[in-house]
């Protein structure tokens, strides 16, 4: 038995592969664009959920940062405050 591919195909043998290809990619074509789209909303969801993390984190380095300038100022305002000194009663 000869292989398929080792003897030369005819130029009837040719054609009809040729429209079987054809057939398969067309009838395959509803199936590709709707993993197309799929996989674009895939990507708008990926895209919504990475700026909306980025906002997020953003927002608290700034609110950290807020926090860390409110602490420096409270604490210079603390060592500028002079002590009293008291007497001591004997």
């Amino acid at each position: 038995m000869e292989n398929q591919q080792e003897r030369e195909m005819t130029a009837d043998e040719l054609a009809a592969q040729k429209e079987q290809m054809l057939q398969f990619y067309t009838e395959s074509l509803p199936y590709l664009e709707a993993q197309l789209k799929y996989e674009h909303t895939l990507l708008a969801i990926d895209e919504a959920r990475f700026k909306r993390t980025n906002i997020q984190m953003q927002y608290a380095m700034m609110a950290q940062a807020q926090q860390e300038a409110e602490q420096e100022q409270g604490e210079e305002e603390i060592e500028e405050t002079p002590k009293k000194r008291q007497l001591r009663k004997d």
